[in-house]
């Protein structure tokens, strides 16, 4: 049996970049650039990045690295840092789209522009397209060129788009970043302490069935796959025990990530017994994979509910950053980020903490 000497951890899937990128190819930088600005006007519910390279024949290495911030929320950064695929898939990770210059770098996807005066650089290149998703020409009337076809036989079957047809190449693109949304599991919180409680709060009964199950269902009602968070080990399949230790709630989503850093995860808290199944099917129908996170806010609550809340693939490395700065608490890291935020009933989301907000809660819902 071989040796490994690293721990075989699920990964999160990135291509050169990013996880989600697409290079631009076939003609000069200057009209790549005016092709990515202007799509990127039509996607702005997206957050968008391009890579690109300095056309710059002289650079002189920054001994202080730069961050100007403007009041708007635009940041311009100057510093001295190498291309690095794995600095770059870090960089890029809070993106829904990378745009790539093509001219420069390759990218796991690719636009081919037709442009009559770059035959030969698209020819340099012909190696690079092994993935085109459609075609644009910078006139109707742009041939293909004879080596593209006898490559790719199957080119002129491939869609294809003039370069002023900017609402339709933004379309397709759209279409490209939807294909790969991250699907939604759900997480049930379970194992807690229950001190004030006495007792573990994901076996109490509302339902006629221990919480945690009640849950579950809840869930899997709304077709995702769920799973059980724990304390200890487990061969379960469909438990999630801990890596994190230690660290509440916050190391339960994070070892969530740790087993599958490419699903989002709907994450519910045992304590919330007055969250339903309408409820539910309101988070998944306002989602924004856009976000770090969609979460559930009381309508009369400063912040927002960590424990029912969507957390997409990019909030799994904000979360470690914030535990690297000695942070284990996913409300802070929610509110100073990126988040879609759905506003409820504060009575939906009301904790349950003792024996006697328990009886209370119970009869309440009994009478209901």
């Amino acid at each position: 049996m071989k040796h490994k000497k690293h721990t075989n951890l699920v990964r999160r899937n990135n291509a050169n970049f990013a996880p989600n990128e697409i290079a631009i190819l076939g003609t000069t930088c200057g009209i790549i650039a005016d092709l990515v600005q202007q799509v990127s006007k039509k996607l702005s519910n997206y957050k968008l990045a391009y890579f690109d390279a300095s056309h710059a024949k002289d650079a002189v290495k920054n001994n202080l690295a730069e961050y100007v911030f403007h009041h708007e929320g635009n940041l311009q950064v100057t510093t001295s840092e190498s291309v690095n695929k794995f600095n770059q898939c870090i960089q890029f990770s809070q993106y829904d789209y990378l745009f790539v210059n093509g001219n420069h770098y390759q990218a796991a996807k690719q636009i081919l522009i037709l442009d009559s005066e770059k035959e030969a650089s698209v020819l340099k290149r012909l190696e690079q397209l092994d993935n085109i998703q459609f075609v644009v020409k910078l006139t109707k009337d742009t041939p293909y060129f004879s080596f593209l076809e006898e490559r790719y036989p199957q080119i002129k079957n491939i869609k294809c788009y003039t370069i002023d047809d900017v609402e339709s190449i933004a379309n397709h693109i759209d279409i490209l970043i939807q294909e790969k949304s991250a699907p939604v599991k759900g997480l049930v919180l379970t194992g807690g302490k229950s001190t004030r409680m006495g007792t573990d709060k994901s076996d109490l009964v509302y339902f006629e069935k221990p919480q945690k199950e009640h849950l579950k269902e809840l869930l899997q009602s709304n077709q995702l796959p769920t799973f059980f968070s724990v304390q200890g080990v487990s061969e379960d399949p469909t438990e999630i025990h801990d890596t994190f230790l230690n660290l509440g709630p916050f190391g339960g989503i994070c070892s969530a990530f740790q087993k599958d850093p490419n699903s989002a995860w709907l994450v519910l808290a045992t304590d919330l017994p007055f969250v339903n199944k309408k409820l539910i099917a309101l988070l998944l129908q306002k989602r924004n994979p856009s976000k770090i996170a969609t979460a559930i806010k009381g309508k009369n609550k400063q912040f927002v509910e960590p424990l029912v809340t969507i957390y997409e693939p990019k909030a799994y490395p904000i979360l470690l950053q914030y535990l690297a700065q000695g942070y284990s608490c996913p409300r802070k890291m929610l509110i100073n980020s990126d988040v879609k935020i759905v506003e409820v009933d504060d009575d939906l989301i009301r904790n349950i903490n003792t024996p006697e907000e328990f009886e209370e809660a119970k009869k309440e819902i009994q009478n209901t």
